[in-house]
């Protein structure tokens, strides 16, 4: 097998979803023997959150303006002009976003580089037109599109009329596993984490994670179970969901769920405690209305948690009734009705059972073979 050198662009190097895809991807095609670069715009100067096998290369970005519109603008300026000075040649140039893959097609079209793939995760609704078209350039423009669900690739064929190829996502199951690291406990003292039922969530709090029903539901369950906690760990993003958040807020006094002792807020938490934090819960909510994937749902599940999740592509692509308690998502009484099944002990272990099963159908080794196919198709054409 030839050793393709490629670079693999992503818009952060904070670890959210299609982030995580990223690196692990990266990772996997560095193990098969390819030349991979890992490239993410870097606002802190902390780099990728934990070390990679593979180059990486952090790209600063300047401190973000307040408008969304001139962030999203800045950063792919940020991107091309990188590449514009950079003599590094690849084989191979895949975006992970609309950010990377708009700053590559500006590359193509000055020719720099030769081609644009682009894995499209989901497609946002966003409110300015400025994003929409940014977002609808970097699949329609792209040379070629890949989807890590079958969901995806019908929404890019029907909406679009863009055929794309399917990849997949995977799990890294030694990172997430139930063995406990005997860290545990003092990340829960660190967090306070003292309840029972402990339900924990990672995304933060934004529109199409459904964390107002969530915690409507959640706060049906405290009837029941007063000592609950809900974590929603995680949050940071490009965009502005500041009126959603103000609403969330607003209902947890509404309900009077109160903060840091039921509810509790880490914010971002560091990929070094984010497999202990797993194991710190005692299930897993993801109540999702829209997702590219959810890896954060494979992570619990390896790492040993009963899942609940929405009724919807793409979870029902790999899970079943019997391996996670499946709810529809905007009903927060159907949520609550969830959560309460998913803290019976008997319900818990059998969801654990029958989903880990799952988990090791996918793998990251995997998903690098489907993605070398791919590139040396471009390449063949080429």
């Amino acid at each position: 097998m030839t050793s393709l050198r490629i670079a693999i662009l992503t818009y952060s190097t904070h670890p959210r979803g299609g982030v995580i895809h990223a690196m692990e991807v990266a990772e996997a095609l560095h193990s098969l023997g390819h030349d991979v670069c890992l490239f993410g715009l870097d606002k802190t100067g902390a780099g990728f959150p934990r070390s990679l096998d593979c180059k990486t290369v952090c790209i600063p970005a300047a401190i973000a303006p307040e408008s969304t519109d001139e962030l999203i603008a800045l950063r792919i300026r940020e991107y091309v002009e990188y590449f514009s000075a950079s003599d590094r040649p690849f084989d191979i140039y895949h975006a992970q976003d609309c950010i990377s893959a708009n700053a590559l097609i500006a590359l193509r079209d000055r020719h720099l580089v030769p081609h644009v793939l682009r894995t499209v995760h989901h497609v946002d609704e966003f409110n300015s037109p400025y994003l929409r078209a940014c977002q609808e350039r970097s699949i329609l423009e792209a040379d070629r599109c890949l989807c890590v669900s079958a969901f995806w690739q019908r929404e890019l064929r029907d909406r679009y009329g863009i055929p794309s190829s399917r990849v997949r996502n995977g799990v890294n199951l030694k990172r997430y596993s139930p063995q406990p690291s005997g860290r545990e406990a003092s990340l829960k003292q660190r967090l306070g984490l003292n309840g029972s039922p402990i339900f924990l969530t990672v995304g933060g709090i934004e529109p199409r994670k459904n964390s107002i029903r969530l915690l409507q539901a959640f706060a049906r369950v405290r009837d029941l179970h007063p000592n609950a906690q809900l974590v929603i760990a995680g949050g940071t993003t490009l965009f502005d969901y500041q009126a959603y958040r103000s609403e969330f807020f607003s209902e947890v006094e509404r309900l009077n769920v109160p903060l840091a002792l039921a509810l509790v807020l880490p914010g971002a938490i560091p990929d070094t405690d984010m497999a202990d934090l797993y194991r710190c819960a005692d299930a897993f909510a993801f109540p999702s209305i829209k997702e590219g994937w959810g890896l954060v749902v494979l992570e619990a599940i390896a790492s040993g948690l009963p899942v609940v999740t929405s009724n919807i592509a793409p979870f029902t692509e790999f899970l079943d009734g019997h391996q996670a308690i499946s709810i529809e998502p905007h009903s927060s009484a159907a949520i609550a009705t969830g959560l309460l099944q998913v803290v019976n002990s008997e319900v818990a272990v059998s969801l654990v059972r029958a989903a880990m099963a799952v988990v090791r159908d996918y793998d990251w080794g995997a998903s690098a073979r489907l993605h070398v196919d791919i590139y040396q198709q471009i390449l063949a054409r080429s």
